[in-house]
C-alpha cells in the first residue's frame, strides 16, 4: 500500500498521508516521498499550489518512533530534506487537518500558507514529554504566530489546542464541519491554483522571504539539540515509557 499518495489535478498537487491504521505516523520512507513531492513542486509549471491532507480520522500522530530509535539527522536525511522543502517552497502550501495533528503534524503547519481544520482537529507538540526539543523552526515560528505565552504552554507543557482555540490564536485559517473538510480543501486549493501564478509566488516571497534566513538558522540550532536528545538516555527512557503504555 502506498503510504503517501500524490496526485496532480487542476494544477493542485495533493499529497495525502495514507497510513490510517498507524494514525498516519510518518516514517523515513514517507519523509522521503514528502520531500520529493515538495521538490517537484518547485520546478513543475503544472503545479500552482500544494495541498497536504490525510486519509482516516487522524491527520498525523507525528513521527513513527519505531523508525527513529536509530536516528539519522544529517542534512541528507529524509526528515531534513522535507524540512528544507518546507522552507524553500515557492508556491502556496495548503493543509487540511482532520483529527489529531501531533508533533511534526503541528509544526509543519507553521510553514503552510493556509490551514483548514475540521472541528475535530486538535494540535499537540509533546516534544518535552518524549525527551525531545522543538523542530521545524517551531521554537521561533510558533511564538510569532500564537504569542510567547501560548507557545510556551504548547511547547513546554504540552498543551493541546482544539480547533476553536487554534483558530482564535491564528494557527489555522478556517474551521469547518468534519464532513465538509474535503470539499472546502478542494474548493480553496483549486481557487488558489486558478489565480495568476507569478503574482502568487511573488506575493508569497514578500510575505515569507524576510524570515527565510532566520528560519534556516533556527532550524539548524534545533537540529543540533534534537540530535543530542535523540542520543540521550532521557529520550530512550521516555520512549520506553511510551511503548509500555501503548
Amino acid at each position: 500500500m502506498q503510504e503517501i499518495i500524490t496526485t496532480l489535478e487542476n494544477n493542485v498537487l495533493t499529497i495525502k498521508f495514507n497510513r490510517p491504521a498507524q494514525k498516519n505516523a510518518i516514517n523515513q520512507q514517507m519523509y522521503s516521498e514528502l520531500a520529493e513531492g515538495l521538490k517537484r513542486s518547485l520546478t513543475d509549471d503544472q503545479i500552482h499550489c500544494v495541498l497536504i491532507c490525510a486519509q482516516g480520522d487522524t491527520f498525523t500522530a507525528g513521527n513513527d518512533l519505531n523508525d527513529f530509535l536509530q536516528p539519522n539527522v544529517t542534512q541528507e536525511s529524509p526528515v531534513q530534506q522535507f524540512l528544507h522543502g518546507l522552507t524553500v517552497m515557492n508556491k502556496p502550501l495548503i493543509a487540511a487537518v482532520n483529527g489529531q495533528a501531533i508533533g511534526i503534524g503541528l509544526t509543519m503547519l507553521l510553514h503552510c500558507d493556509i490551514v483548514l481544520a475540521a472541528k475535530s482537529a486538535s494540535f499537540t507538540a509533546p516534544f518535552t514529554k518524549l525527551g525531545l526539543v522543538p523542530e521545524a523552526a517551531s521554537s521561533m515560528l510558533l511564538p510569532n504566530i500564537v504569542g510567547p505565552a501560548v507557545a510556551n504552554d504548547i511547547l513546554l507543557a504540552g498543551r493541546t489546542l482544539n480547533s476553536a482555540e487554534a483558530l482564535s490564536f491564528g494557527l489555522v485559517s478556517r474551521v469547518t464541519d468534519d464532513e465538509n473538510l474535503t470539499e472546502l480543501a478542494l474548493q480553496v486549493s483549486q481557487h488558489v491554483a486558478s489565480l495568476p501564478i507569478n503574482a502568487m509566488m511573488k506575493s508569497k516571497q514578500l510575505i515569507r522571504g524576510a524570515q527565510r534566513d532566520s528560519i534556516k538558522a533556527q532550524m539548524g540550532k534545533e537540529n543540533i539539540e534534537f540530535a543530542n536528545q535523540l542520543a540521550s538516555d532521557e529520550f530512550k527512557q521516555a520512549v520506553a515509557a511510551y511503548f509500555s503504555r501503548a
